[in-house]
C-alpha cells in the first residue's frame, strides 16, 4: 500500500509503499477514504515530547471502508462505512462500557490514517448512516474534541464565550457554545486568516487585536468572559485568559503545549477563577458528533478547505507549519 511516514524531527514525512495489513484476531482493516491533517500531528514532527519514531503513520482522523476482518470480530461486515475512534481500548472494562475510553487501562492512541489501509479495532468503529459522507467521518474527532471541552467547562446557556485561537478546534468550540446557547461568542486571533469561517461557524465577533488582546476582547464581548477557551497551546495564554475571564469564571484549556508556562496564581486565586483541563472525548460525545452533522448541521463542514493526494500530503503538511488561509485539510489516499 502506498503511505506517508515520518522520518526524523525536523525533517519532511516520506510518501512509500509499505506491505498491505493484514488483521489479526479481534481487528479490522479499512480502507481509508479521507483522513484530516490535525494541528497536533504537525506538532508531532516538530516536538520530541510525542515520541515519534522512524516509519510511523500518523494519522487519528480518518474514515473509510471496512474491507477485511480477523477471527473473533463481532458488529462489523465489509462493506461497512464507518468513522474511526482514535483511542485504542479494551472494549470490555468498566471505564469502556460507560464510554469513558481514555481511562481504560489499555488505552492508546491510534494512528495510521496516512496511508490507503489501517488496521483498527471493532470497538473502535462507529458506522456511519447513509446521509454522512467519509469526509464528514473525518472531521468527528475534531469535534468531539472540542465538545467534551465545551462539556467540562459547564458552561451555561446565556453565558458570554471567549474562544483564544481560530484553528480547528477552537472554531469546533464555538460551534458547540453557539449550538448549546452561549449569548454572545467571540473568537481572538492574531490574524484574520478564518474570520469568515469562525463567523460562519457561529462566532458572533472575531477579535484581532494583538496590541490589546485583553482590551479587545472585552469590548466585543460586552465584558469579561463567563467562560474563556484556550485552543492554542502556547506560553503566556494561560496567563491572558486570567485577564479575560470574570471573577469566578472559568478558562477551559484544550490547547496542547509540552512546554512550560507560567501565570499569576495570585490573580487567579483572588478572582477564584476554576481552571479546568480537557483532553480526549467519551464515546457518546464521539456519537453526539455524528449526530449533528447526520441532523444536517452545515458548520461543522466549513472547517474543511482542501482535500489532497497522499503523494501531494509531505509538501502539504509541510506548507501547514505555517498560518494561512488553511483551515482542516483532508487526505483522499
Amino acid at each position: 500500500m502506498k503511505a506517508v511516514t515520518f522520518q526524523a524531527l525536523h525533517a519532511p514525512l516520506a510518501f512509500e509503499t509499505l506491505p498491505d495489513p493484514t488483521p489479526g484476531t479481534g481487528q479490522v482493516v479499512v480502507k481509508v477514504g479521507r483522513c484530516g491533517i490535525c494541528g497536533s500531528d504537525l506538532h508531532m514532527t516538530e516536538d520530541a515530547a510525542y515520541g515519534c519514531k522512524h516509519g510511523d503513520v500518523l494519522g487519528h482522523e480518518f474514515a473509510g471502508e471496512v474491507v477485511a476482518l480477523g477471527r473473533d470480530t463481532e458488529g462489523l461486515k465489509t462493506g461497512d462505512l464507518v468513522s474511526v475512534i482514535p483511542l485504542v481500548s479494551c472494549g470490555q472494562c468498566a471505564h469502556c462500557r460507560k464510554g469513558e475510553v481514555q481511562w481504560c487501562e489499555h488505552f492508546g492512541l491510534q494512528g495510521g490514517g496516512y496511508a490507503e489501509f489501517a488496521v483498527t479495532r471493532p470497538n473502535q468503529c462507529v458506522k456511519l448512516p447513509a446521509d454522512v459522507s467519509l469526509a464528514d467521518g473525518a472531521i468527528i474527532e475534531p469535534l468531539a474534541v472540542a465538545l467534551h471541552g465545551v462539556n467540562l467547562s459547564g458552561m451555561k446557556a446565556g453565558d458570554k464565550v471567549l474562544v483564544v485561537g481560530g484553528g480547528p478546534i477552537g472554531l469546533a468550540v464555538a460551534f458547540w457554545a453557539k449550538r448549546m446557547g452561549a449569548a454572545r461568542v467571540a473568537v481572538q486571533d492574531i490574524a484574520e486568516f478564518q474570520q469568515d469561517r469562525a463567523l460562519g461557524m457561529g462566532a458572533d465577533v472575531f477579535v484581532v487585536d494583538p496590541q490589546d488582546p485583553i482590551g479587545g476582547a472585552e469590548r466585543e464581548l460586552g465584558g469579561k468572559a463567563d467562560v474563556v477557551f484556550e485552543c492554542v497551546g502556547i506560553p503566556g495564554l494561560i496567563d491572558q485568559a486570567v485577564s479575560q475571564v470574570r471573577n469566578r469564571g472559568t478558562i477551559l484549556l484544550l490547547g496542547l503545549c509540552t512546554r512550560p508556562d507560567t501565570f499569576n496564581s495570585f490573580a487567579m486565586l483572588s478572582k477564584e477563577v476554576r481552571l479546568v483541563t480537557s483532553a480526549f472525548f467519551t464515546r457518546q460525545e464521539y456519537e453526539a458528533s455524528l449526530e449533528a452533522l447526520a441532523s444536517g448541521a452545515i458548520e461543522p463542514r466549513l472547517l474543511v478547505t482542501d482535500t489532497i493526494s497522499l503523494a501531494d500530503t509531505p509538501a502539504i503538511f509541510e506548507s501547514l507549519k505555517q498560518r494561512s488561509g488553511q483551515c482542516k485539510v483532508l487526505i483522499a489516499p
